[in-house]
């Protein structure tokens, strides 16, 4: 006989995504130095929104619900650096409700087409720009709950259900998975509600517990609690932690010291996560362990240490995972030789250039244009620069076919072939006849294609050389 189907879900199946919140794993760091200490992180990546924020977003969501602050069909808005915006989005498109998120426009690109892909209307603004400028995020958003009929502002950064989600789930986790043995636990801030909430659990439960800030260079907090300055801020390329202000959700008082960490720092740490232990993890994740691990050094008696993976760094691939925008933003240092050579930071030989063949086809060429989001290729034949074919040359060769297809001709067909090109060894100021002709710069190394310089190239030279 044929068994009869059950329609009963299997006993560990879970009635919906947002049940998945919480519960994240504790793993401990092996492949990397940690002096006399023992290193924690607890892997908040493993949320379903993929971060730490995906629990706050409910807390907040839930709370005014029960609270009678958000009705069905109301508009959700909120001022983000990006985590907390896809823990909302996530929130609402199970739930029902319109989003509209205010960002800052240093926010990863992965993460605006994450919420994008979730329904969020996504809106962004300068990250130049503190608190009171009439385009700061959190002053746009502010407004925007005023003019938009039945909106709820959940305002993460004065929230009491954002402290509260830790202090209830993410705190009594890491108690309990550290059985109870927390010597020092490492935390940033972004709105402070992490800290605040775990920092009061282990208050109650563990006074003798440390608690120790992570800080990006640049952020007003490390100052504050180190030597009770308050500085001007600076900028930093971190994500999601480190403030021009204090929020009102973090408890500095519950702090004993700092760490400042830089981007470099962070970024490299980062790195380190994932090819010395085998996790993916964000910029913010490689500030919290720069920081844990000089804490960890600096022990003269074995301590156990606590820290968070904030979120994955599936979100930063095209950031900190990727070698030419680290050497771009002056996070690799090159030698300088004043040459023109020192600004092709996508270097062909190194495989840094999207390129084309004089026998491929124009499909090819179209189809690596829109993938690279570019508008012209370089044409490569055997290591040397053939020609150059840009949007208007693919256009022109197209309108001039009546028969046949004409994205399978050559490329060669539609390339310039009469080109200007610069020496490597060439001075800096050779640059300036090529862009006035309103040309890309094609330079080469002897024989050999070596890459291209654009004007955006060279106004992100002088900016590192000021910087």
């Amino acid at each position: 006989m044929t068994p009869k189907k059950s329609h009963e879900p299997p006993a560990a199946a879970r009635p919906g995504v947002l049940s998945m919140i919480g519960g994240t794993p504790m793993v401990e760091i092996t492949g990397i130095d940690t002096g006399r200490c023992r290193l924690w992180v607890k892997l908040e990546s493993q949320n379903p929104g993929g971060s730490i924020k995906d629990r706050i977003a409910l807390s907040m969501i839930e709370t005014a619900e029960r609270e009678g602050r958000l009705a069905p069909g109301a508009t959700i808005i909120e001022a983000t650096a990006g985590n907390t915006g896809l823990g909302l989005a996530l929130v609402a498109a199970r739930k029902g409700y319109r989003l509209v998120l205010v960002v800052p426009d240093k926010m990863a690109r992965e993460k605006i087409l994450h919420l994008k892909a979730l329904g969020a209307d996504v809106r962004i603004t300068r990250s130049d720009v503190g608190k009171g400028h009439p385009e700061y995020y959190q002053d746009i958003a502010h407004r925007l709950a005023a003019e938009i009929p039945d909106a709820f502002y959940v305002n993460q950064f004065e929230n009491p259900a954002n402290p509260l989600a830790h202090e209830t789930t993410t705190g009594p986790e890491i108690w309990q998975q550290m059985g109870g043995r927390i010597d020092t636990f490492v935390c940033g801030v972004g709105s402070g509600g992490t800290l605040t909430g775990i920092g009061r659990f282990l208050r109650k439960v563990s006074p003798k517990t440390e608690i120790v800030l992570a800080d990006p260079a640049g952020s007003v907090l490390a100052p504050l609690v180190e030597s009770g300055r308050k500085v001007e801020a600076g900028s930093w390329a971190v994500e999601g932690i480190g403030e021009d202000f204090v929020p009102a959700n973090c408890d500095l008082s519950l702090v004993s010291r700092a760490y400042t960490i830089t981007d470099q720092e962070s970024f490299e740490t980062a790195r380190d996560l994932l090819t010395k232990e085998g996790i993916l993890a964000g910029s913010s994740s490689g500030t919290l362990v720069a920081a844990a691990l000089r804490y960890c050094r600096e022990q003269t008696v074995p301590r156990n240490v606590a820290t968070l993976i904030c979120d994955s760094g599936n979100k930063y691939l095209t950031k900190v995972f990727n070698d030419f925008w680290l050497l771009e933003q002056g996070f690799v240092r090159r030698p300088e030789r004043g040459t023109v050579s020192d600004l092709v930071t996508r270097r062909y030989d190194q495989g840094g250039t999207i390129t084309v063949g004089p026998d491929d086809t124009l499909r090819t060429a179209y189809s690596r244009m829109r993938a690279a989001d570019v508008s012209q290729l370089p044409v490569v034949e055997d290591g040397r620069i053939a020609g150059l074919i840009d949007e208007s040359d693919l256009l022109r060769r197209l309108l001039a076919d009546g028969d046949g297809d004409p994205f399978a001709r050559p490329v060669s067909d539609a390339m310039v072939r009469q080109l200007q090109t610069l020496d490597a060894g060439a001075p800096i100021e050779a640059l300036h006849p090529v862009f006035a002709a309103d040309r890309v710069a094609i330079v080469t190394e002897g024989d050999r294609f070596l890459g291209l310089v654009t004007r955006v190239d060279l106004i992100n030279h002088l900016r590192l050389r000021q910087s």
